[in-house]
């Protein structure tokens, strides 16, 4: 299923393509994070155990999302016999989001003073 979807990105560079993963999480993650915020105003006030498990559940789906978008090229890449290689992308994968997550902090260190 998966495969023809991430068959073009093997002619990508592992940095090109650990950018690639990073940016799709940090993409995933705004969403989640949009719609949590935005929660009350789509839900009203929760007052049932529904609540806490809707956000388990998404909170679940959202480890395999993220799963999958950061380990199924790595995945591929071991199993083919190309074990530095997926070792290699997961590292780009993760100093890529590490970088995303500091510019985001940063921009809303700046924000916050403005503001203040």
């Amino acid at each position: 299923m998966f495969g023809k979807l991430f068959e073009k990105k093997s002619k990508l560079s592992l940095k090109w393509l650990g950018f690639l993963q990073a940016l799709a999480v940090a993409l995933y993650c705004t969403l989640v994070g949009l719609f949590i915020w935005s929660g009350e105003i789509l839900f009203d006030t929760m007052n049932v155990f529904l609540g806490p498990v809707l956000m388990l559940i998404l909170l679940s789906v959202s480890v395999l999302v993220c799963g999958i978008l950061v380990f199924y090229q790595p995945y591929r890449l071991f199993f083919d016999g190309k074990k530095k290689e997926a070792a290699d992308l997961v590292i780009y994968t993760t100093i890529w989001l590490f970088a995303f997550f500091f510019v985001a902090l940063i921009k809303l260190v700046i924000l916050t003073s403005l503001i203040s």
